[in-house]
């Protein structure tokens, strides 16, 4: 079995770059939203047009807005900050500025629930999400055909050892088998900067996120890691020794601005 190396800590991150560099968060939201039914087209019609410039004027950075393949009134989205510290002030500055104020109340009514929010950074600076905001596709562009995979592996609170084996393990045969993983985060320990908006607690995960070409692309790639003698015979037994649960999959199309993709 692979050796136990600890989660590293916060990587030092760039700012975000109007020149074009990449940005690099330390700290990742992932929001998964419940809508009311036959909205998420509207929310994603208003996001897309409202809700990144003005959220990256304030320095956060918007990583990806997704339609839940499973789920036909669910939005998923991703987005980014330097440090805890600048994820409350980024915030308090949207949530408490004019374009919320003008557009928040009709994205509101969209939603039965937006609490489903995991709080993450990388689990190593290497395995970081990197994007260049600079690139991102202009308003009212078509959505990709892509297909974008994150598994939520769980583990019991204050246990280390699926990450690292997540880490050490699985991440070497993804990355030798096909495409390599977008990022590996994990969960964020600090207390939440900004309690108007809840995230959930008591967690301890470790998110893969992954792109490709198409689901069968996906399919065939987890095939191959699924028989790949390391993934079979060590590290997935390790994994569900560890794991508080089955990881769950989210299966997800990219939205026409979403930078990940």
């Amino acid at each position: 079995m692979p050796p136990h190396i600890p989660v590293s800590p916060h990587a030092p991150v760039e700012p975000i770059d109007p020149g074009g560099q990449a940005v690099r968060p330390a700290v990742v939201e992932l929001r998964q939203y419940t809508l009311r039914p036959g909205r998420r087209d509207e929310l994603i019609e208003l996001f897309d047009r409202e809700f990144v410039e003005t959220q990256e004027a304030t320095g956060m950075v918007v990583l990806g807005q997704f339609r839940d393949l499973d789920d036909p009134d669910r939005f998923v989205w991703l987005r980014g900050f330097p440090d805890m510290a600048a994820r409350h002030r980024s915030l308090a500055d949207f949530y408490g500025g004019p374009v919320w104020a003008e557009h928040g109340p009709r994205a509101n009514a969209t939603m039965a629930d937006s609490d489903d929010v995991l709080l993450l950074r990388p689990v190593s600076e290497a395995n970081g999400l990197g994007v260049s905001p600079a690139k991102r596709p202009r308003i009212g562009a078509p959505a990709p055909d892509r297909f974008v995979s994150a598994t939520v592996w769980s583990f019991p609170p204050g246990r280390s050892e699926g990450a690292a084996l997540i880490q050490d393990g699985l991440l070497p045969v993804l990355r030798t088998t096909g495409p390599a993983p977008l990022a590996v985060l994990t969960t964020e320990s600090a207390p939440n900067t900004f309690p108007r908006l809840p995230v959930r607690t008591g967690e301890n995960v470790t998110v893969v996120l992954s792109a490709y070409p198409d689901e069968a692309a996906q399919r065939r790639h987890a095939a191959e890691v699924r028989a790949h003698p390391l993934t079979r015979d060590e590290v997935l037994p390790g994994i569900e020794r560890e794991q508080a649960g089955p990881p769950r999959v989210l299966r997800l199309a990219p939205t026409g601005r979403s930078l990940i993709r």
